[in-house]
């Protein structure tokens, strides 16, 4: 992976609409653990729900889902203060520490459609953050391969089970957490130590 201290900060960065202080931004990239683990540390985060998007409420089911037949993706909802974090930085997470977006349909161990990289945008402007953000990085050459991130609009998310929320939190001692989430949690710890939320 290519270190974080690499990537730019978005050149475009504009407001999203908020409700009362709170956006959501939905993305997913590989494992909803991993991912989740990686939000959930940051200042102005105020929760991440992992769940799937991309695919109809029938399918919406771990066991189907794993089929990588379903059209979802394993996504996380990210709901955030934009007053303290904002959605291009969100996506420089992304893009810098929560997955590899080089790799099609495929994050480390996990290969199928639903461990696609995609960005699942709520408005005009988050499309706009997140197409000038991809192109920025890609004109920059931080990765060595193209971009294969998905940037689609969200018809809905769905929340996945009980037993996969907080999962990494849940489980630090689980092979998988220890090898693909923990050290996703301590970059985070590392490159954005600033942005930690304290407890």
């Amino acid at each position: 992976m290519v270190s974080p201290e690499k990537f730019p900060d978005p050149k475009l960065d504009e407001p999203v609409p908020s409700k009362d202080g709170e956006s959501v931004a939905v993305l997913a990239g590989g494992c909803f653990w991993c991912v989740e683990a990686v939000y959930k540390q940051l200042d102005g985060v105020k929760s991440v729900t992992s769940g799937y998007a991309g695919g109809t409420a029938e399918t919406a089911d771990y066991d189907v889902v794993s089929s990588g037949r379903t059209g979802h993706a394993e996504a996380v909802e990210v709901r955030f203060d934009p007053a303290k974090v904002s959605y291009g930085q969100l996506l420089k997470v992304f893009f810098s520490i929560a997955h590899d977006p080089t790799t099609r349909d495929r994050q480390g161990p996990d290969v199928g459609k639903q461990y696609r990289s995609a960005i699942f945008y709520a408005n005009d402007a988050q499309r706009r953050v997140a197409e000038a953000y991809i192109a920025q990085i890609d004109g920059a050459k931080v990765f060595d391969a193209p971009i294969v991130t998905e940037v689609k609009p969200l018809e809905r998310f769905y929340e996945a089970e009980g037993y996969h929320q907080d999962y990494a939190e849940r489980n630090p001692s689980q092979p998988y957490i220890v090898y693909n989430a923990a050290p996703k949690v301590q970059k985070v710890r590392k490159y954005l130590a600033d942005r930690i939320k304290v407890s």
